[in-house]
């Protein structure tokens, strides 16, 4: 994964912070020496890439000219200027201090290479902490760094920065004892309950003791920013005892020098730990620099204002975070301080998401901070799955974390962190559809499915009907093409009706030609058109909407038999069967379809169609078969279904089949095979109407023996 950051930090352009520090020159013996005279240093473009080889051939950047700028000098502020003086004092951890150091060996971090980000944390902290108080005594602000330097042949890692400090009872008091951990029942708990590391909140500034990971021994160097304030150096390897002594040439802040095991050497390489930082720590918000070179370079723009950025830096973020090369599609920056601390972008790819990226398995695609530190790189649980695409990045303060900050608690508070992102993405996009109705119906086209997803595996109704305001569907009271939402056909309305009417069908060509809308008509009610494969199964979970409930018109027909005798039928006489010939015809068809059947009735509902079948709950059946991939005879499906078939005793067929059923009963059975066939592919109840075609062969063939 690591490696994987730092490709993607390689190919992306970078928005460049205004550098400001002294710059290196090389005294005798090679070592470095600060050149107070170094000028602020600042790109003419705010982004840049960081190699020019890592370009993909073809690709243009804007900052192409800035790739052949004569690289900056380096910048480190670490030297072995540390000399210990005077006696040396040792201390005993406490014993909660002693249990810690073990777990923390042992089983509390997951990686390893976490000891950096969390030194840099500190660092960081401790930068924030002297700036806050020399703002407050309205003092000048010097430079403030963070600086790391790696050396592989002595096997160390060097942490330093220009903060706080610490004088010699701080070093014993925060470095020998566990801050703000609470007490020993802790501990005692994280030791003896596998489980209890991850139901406690992370606020226990135990950070310090994951170098112990690492480390044979830490060598802490440390000055108060106080005026006249000493240095001391503090020593331990681990194993319960520690070590403070007074040491001169300290510089004010807080060196720290990892000397690693011999498997952990890795760390000692500069290759590694750039990897780490990147991965973890690129948005520090003070300079961090490795090897005497720059690391975090990137601006964190979910912190800034909103009004502050620009569509060119949500452009090049988008790219950083969503390791993409198209643009977003859309661009959510949302800020909020209530009910929650939140700090967010959120955006959606330009591109069509593939089928990998459609896969459940995909998991998040937004990172998530905490206080500009990385804390997981696909957070789970702070979007719910169905906003899978959306890509971006969320710190919050007041996310809870377990001890090692890694992983996220499970409680009300990320229930509700998870809630509040959720309404605030769905009104986003609700938004977005009454501003731009054309670009969001294309939005809808390439992620709608996402939406359908949402509302069949949400389980609180409410959730459901919100996210069911971003569903678009045709409709037959507007003209092809032009979509609309459930809350405007709700809108559209007459008073006092209380069902949405749907009609799935592959196009709309078909939907206005099925007999389940031509038997519709007669109500004069809108319905919507439902297209995609999985329409049908988001409106059965769906259900209602708006306390209107949704019903199919296929399942409106079988609720609303008794209304039949409503339907006048004002056809001639010698247009139709007589009551009697259909009762003849009705009971002879239900012989001749045996078992295929349940029932044969009548209907005055159509008008083009010679009969239709009709089943309670047409679409969950339908679903049922496909999903359990039941019932391959007909038989099977109609001990399933209990189908009925209608007959239009108007249509021509029907008059041809009681004609013929007495002549000619051989044609006639072929005839009402193939009705019934037929009105089973209408309702959708048949997979594969192949078989059907040597049916059909036959009965044509015998349609034209007397031709």
């Amino acid at each position: 994964m690591a490696r994987e950051l730092r490709s993607l930090v390689l190919w992306g352009r970078r928005l460049r912070a205004p550098l400001r520090a002294p710059a290196l020159a090389t005294a005798r013996g090679g070592k470095p020496v600060l050149c107070p005279w170094r000028t602020t240093v600042q790109s003419e473009s705010p982004w840049r890439n960081l190699a020019a080889a890592s370009v993909p051939v073809g690709q243009t950047y804007s900052t192409q000219a800035a790739e052949d700028q004569k690289e900056e000098p380096l910048h480190s502020i670490i030297s072995s200027t540390e000399t210990v003086q005077g006696s040396v004092s040792k201390h005993e951890f406490q014993a909660e201090t002693k249990k810690l150091l073990d777990i923390v060996a042992r089983s509390l971090y997951s990686e390893k290479e976490v000891f950096i980000r969390e030194l840099i944390s500190n660092s960081s902290d401790a930068l924030e902490k002297l700036r806050h108080k020399l703002v407050c005594e309205g003092q000048t602000l010097p430079e403030m760094e963070i600086h790391l330097q790696t050396d592989a042949d002595k096997g160390t890692i060097t942490v330093q920065d220009t903060g706080i400090g610490m004088t010699q009872e701080e070093l014993v008091s925060n470095l020998g004892t566990i801050a703000r951990s609470g007490s020993k029942a802790f501990l005692d708990a994280l030791q003896n309950q596998a489980e209890a590391g991850s139901k406690v909140i992370g606020q226990f500034g135990v950070g310090f003791y994951s170098a112990f990971m690492v480390a044979d021994r830490v060598e802490v160097f440390s000055r108060s920013a106080a005026p006249g304030s000493p240095g001391f150096q503090w020593l331990s390897d681990g194993s319960g005892v520690f070590q403070v002594a007074e040491a001169s040439g300290v510089r004010p802040g807080t060196k720290i020098i990892i000397h690693l095991k011999s498997d952990c050497r890795e760390f000692a390489g500069e290759a590694r730990v750039r990897d780490v930082i990147t991965k973890y720590s690129n948005f520090i918000s003070f300079p961090v620099y490795l090897n005497g070179r720059r690391m975090n370079t990137l601006q964190a723009i979910w912190t800034m204002d909103v009004k502050d950025v620009s569509e060119s830096q949500h452009e090049e973020f988008y790219r950083y975070v969503a390791q993409a090369y198209d643009r977003p599609r859309y661009t959510l920056h949302y800020r909020t301080d209530a009910p929650l601390n939140i700090r967010s972008i959120f955006y959606v790819p330009e591109t069509k998401p593939s089928m990998f990226d459609v896969s459940r398995e995909l998991g998040s695609s937004v990172a998530l901070y905490s206080r500009k530190v990385l804390i997981q790189t696909k957070a789970a649980d702070i979007l719910p799955k169905w906003l899978r695409f959306v890509r971006g990045v969320v710190d919050s303060e007041d996310i809870p974390l377990n001890l090692s900050r890694e992983l996220l608690q499970e409680s009300a508070l990320i229930r509700k962190l998870r809630d509040v992102l959720q309404q605030r993405l769905i009104k986003f996009f609700v938004d977005q559809s009454k501003r731009d109705p054309e670009k969001y119906a294309r939005f809808f086209e390439d992620y709608g499915l996402f939406m359908r997803e949402g509302i069949v595996t949400t389980t609180e109704q409410e959730v459901k009907e919100d996210i069911a305001k971003l569903l678009r569907y045709e409709s037959s009271a507007l003209p092809a093409g032009q979509l609309t939402s459930l809350v405007d056909y709700a809108n559209r309305m007459k008073a006092g009706t209380r069902n949405i009417y749907y009609l799935c069908a592959p196009s709309r060509h078909l939907a206005e030609h099925s007999p389940y809308y031509e038997a519709m008509k007669q109500k004069n009610m809108e319905v919507l058109f439902c297209y995609e494969q999985f329409d049908e199964l988001t409106l059965l979970h769906l259900h209602e909407f708006d306390k209107k409930k949704l019903i199919s018109v296929e399942t409106d027909i079988v609720v609303d038999h008794y209304k039949e005798e409503k339907f006048e039928d004002g056809s001639p006489a010698d247009g139709r069967l007589s009551e009697k010939e259909t009762e003849d015809l009705m009971a002879w068809m239900r012989n001749a379809l045996g078992s295929r059947v349940t029932n044969v009735k009548v209907t005055l509902r159509l008008d083009t169609h010679p009969a239709m079948i009709t089943v309670l709950e047409m679409g969950a059946a339908r679903h049922f078969l496909r999903m359990q991939q039941l019932a391959k005879t007909h038989e099977e499906r109609a001990q399933i279904l209990q189908p009925t078939l209608e007959i239009n005793p108007r249509h021509a067929l029907i008059k041809k089949l009681s004609q013929l059923r007495a002549g000619e009963p051989e044609l006639a059975q072929l005839l009402v095979d193939q009705i019934y066939e037929n009105a089973m592919i209408v309702a959708g109840l048949v997979d594969d109407p192949r078989p059907m075609v040597g049916h059909l062969n036959k009965l044509l063939t015998k349609a034209l023996e007397k031709h």
